[in-house]
């Protein structure tokens, strides 16, 4: 890797016990006007559904938001849910914040639920009929329509999307799993692989859609992310009580409960109460967790090994002040500089 490592942020909206999803959303917009001005590359929002736990559902309507709150930050979606909606629609929304916030606008894409299976049948216009899994056609025929590419004859040919202006938002293939890595080699995509999610992979996905990249109309060379857990503090012992929030959070998650974010408080003694019960983890931990120095050499140490310029991070935190300091104390770590 050549050159300074750059930051992004991966935001989902984490609700804390004691709050609301309102505040949670609230918060997410105080965390883009920082990054925006500690230096951080992007700041993209995720999508999910039907959580008390994670409060954005749609990330097309915050970002509009975010875009207003920011000035020089790339925005996105980190990501949209393609088979949940018409490519066409996902298009129009994406037009809209390009002609918003031209040059800022990165639309990242995935073929996840961000639910469980019922939340994925609600979201079905047609519910007498099985879940098409018809992704690859869904990401042809929305590269067309924000690139104007259907061929001749075909019925949307004449289709424009509006708002009409030159350039278009960034398309990013998402995912954890080597499918997505292969997908995006076959798009020509830039990657983003979800290492907080899934860690086993992410060597195996990196290398290989790197190995595989042959470039095309979006790209002409492989670009790849991945995006990271994160919790900074001032010492090893203040970062490791705030992440025992996670570490409850993902024993609940796997449990099926999507309950909001458990106080560090709280979230120890019911640790203490459940026993250790060992993580599935790849090479690298799914979150780095403990002084901007300690944090900083092991991403980098990451970063160098993949032959990866750019790292998202994704922090929950309870307190949000807390949530905050962790960015800044990265930023000043990494010397991002200010806006």
């Amino acid at each position: 890797m050549k050159g300074k490592l750059r930051l992004s942020v991966l935001d989902q909206s984490p609700v804390p016990e004691g709050s609301t999803p309102g505040q949670a959303l609230q918060n997410s917009i105080e965390l883009a006007r920082l990054v925006d001005r500690l230096g951080y590359n992007r700041f993209w929002m995720s999508e999910h559904h039907a959580m008390d736990t994670l409060a954005c559902t749609a990330p097309e309507v915050m970002l509009a938001r975010i875009g207003a709150e920011t000035k020089r930050i790339r925005i996105g979606s980190g990501g949209i849910m393609l088979p949940h909606y018409t490519s066409l629609k996902v298009a129009e929304c994406f037009r809209m914040l390009h002609a918003l916030y031209p040059g800022r606008v990165d639309l990242g894409i995935g073929r996840a639920p961000g639910g469980g299976p019922i939340e994925a049948l609600a979201l079905k216009r047609d519910r007498k009929t099985k879940m098409i899994d018809d992704f690859p056609e869904q990401v042809s025929e929305l590269l067309a329509f924000l690139g104007h590419e259907f061929p001749v004859g075909h019925p949307f040919e004449k289709i424009k999307v509006s708002p009409e202006m030159p350039g278009a938002p960034d398309v990013w293939m998402l995912g954890s799993s080597m499918w997505s890595s292969a997908a995006a080699v076959e798009f020509g995509l830039p990657y983003s692989f979800a290492h907080f999610f899934s860690p086993v992979h992410t060597r195996a996905a990196i290398e290989t859609y790197r190995r595989s990249f042959r470039g095309g109309a979006y790209r002409s060379e492989a670009e790849a992310t991945v995006a990271v857990g994160v919790v900074c503090a001032e010492t090893d012992e203040e970062a490791e009580f705030l992440f025992s929030s996670v570490r409850l959070l993902q024993r609940r998650i796997r449990q099926g409960d999507r309950r909001p974010v458990a106080s560090p408080e709280s979230a120890t003694r019911e640790l203490k109460l459940l026993g250790d019960v060992q993580m599935e983890e790849g090479e690298w931990p799914r979150y780095f967790v403990g002084t901007p120095a300690k944090v900083k050499a092991e991403l980098e140490q990451m970063a160098n090994e993949l032959e990866i310029k750019e790292l998202i991070v994704n922090s929950i935190v309870w307190e949000q002040s807390k949530r905050l300091r962790s960015y800044e104390l990265l930023a000043d770590a990494f010397e991002l500089g200010t806006y």
